[in-house]
């Protein structure tokens, strides 16, 4: 009987060892944190030579160290994920699509109130945009986003727009009327070509260099690192700095795969989104202070035009649409006041 008993009590110590090994190893399993695997697919519309490209490099570098590699950050340029910038945010909700860097130019078809930051000569500078997109308003904007399942990660920048054109030096609002000129899908920024006459065509990036080239629209409008890096001096003779509009950028990233990250995980994320905007907006100021030059050594014609005139000619579009902001319209004065 007492071989019996010890035998029986090993046995329950055997058992005891044995959940208690089991349990440990469960309680491994609901820390995501340290065995989940994440793999992400970020794309953006333009090449690899341009800020957009830099910056997410340095997103995933951010990423993928402060991991320990337990998230893996795949890039995508030159519209790999979509059609377009457009059709690269609808990914975001399709969940076709993890990351997108993209310009805000779309992002009015999402949630109305990023058209503030469309109307025409609203910054004063690239400081005073900074400002605003950095502090209160530009963030709640940006979490505006979330009811439409994207999660706003960070400001990029793409720059103050420019238009180009193969017809003619312009100089004045004049000088545009009756041209055809290619524009984002979105309608402040077709409001304003119209205002001065123009005819705005809406098309996504990946067809203007084509339709350049064969003369379907005559002219286009972007900042300087986009007509330099995607070579459209090659298909544009004219360049007028106009700055109409400073175009800001964003990171987003799809909500239902951000709120699938641990806690840990969705703040590494978040800096570094940060810490790589910083880098992509100075990346964009030093090609807009050397490219100009280059732009002018390709060939291009560079004009300095009458700002003012192009400021009054444009003046309508604020009336036209910032009703549409609703009671947010106050903040286009809280921007325009913002020193």
């Amino acid at each position: 009987m007492n071989k019996s008993r010890v035998l029986v009590s090993l046995l329950i110590v055997i058992m005891i060892i044995g959940l208690a090994a089991g349990c440990s190893q469960d309680t491994g399993k609901d820390t995501p944190g340290d065995t989940e695997k994440f793999v992400f697919k970020l794309g953006h519309a333009v090449n690899e030579q341009h800020p957009y490209h830099a910056g997410a490099v340095k997103f995933k570098e951010i990423v993928e160290e402060r991991t320990g590699g337990n998230v893996e950050i795949k890039l995508y340029p030159n519209n790999q994920l979509g059609s377009g910038e457009r059709d690269m945010v609808e990914g975001l909700q399709l969940g076709t699509v993890d990351l997108v860097v993209t310009s805000t130019g779309p992002l009015s078809g999402f949630e109305k109130k990023f058209m503030l930051f469309d109307f025409p000569f609203l910054f004063r500078d690239k400081e005073h945009a900074y400002k605003v997109l950095d502090g209160e308003i530009g963030q709640y904007v940006l979490g505006l986003l979330e009811k439409q399942g994207i999660k706003g990660l960070a400001w990029y920048e793409n720059g103050f727009r420019h238009f180009t054109n193969s017809k003619k030096e312009v100089l004045t609002p004049e000088d545009v009327k009756g041209m055809k000129l290619r524009t984002m899908e979105n309608k402040v920024h077709m409001g304003i070509w119209k205002a001065l006459d123009a005819i705005p065509t809406p098309m996504a990036w990946g067809e203007v260099f084509t339709a350049l080239q064969q003369g379907t629209v005559d002219g286009q409008e972007n900042p300087i690192p986009i007509i330099y890096t995607q070579k459209v001096y090659e298909v544009q003779k004219y360049l007028s700095l106009t700055g109409h509009v400073y175009s800001p950028a964003v990171l987003l990233m799809s909500k239902a795969q951000f709120d699938k990250l641990p806690a840990e995980y969705q703040e590494i994320f978040i800096e570094a989104a940060q810490e790589s905007g910083a880098l992509e907006r100075q990346m964009i100021t030093q090609m807009e202070n050397e490219q100009v030059d280059k732009l002018k050594a390709e060939g291009m014609i560079v004009s300095n035009p009458d700002k003012a005139a192009f400021l009054q000619a444009t003046m309508s579009v604020y009336d036209e649409f910032k009703g549409e902001l609703g009671d947010d319209a106050k903040l286009l004065d809280d921007i325009i006041n913002t020193k």
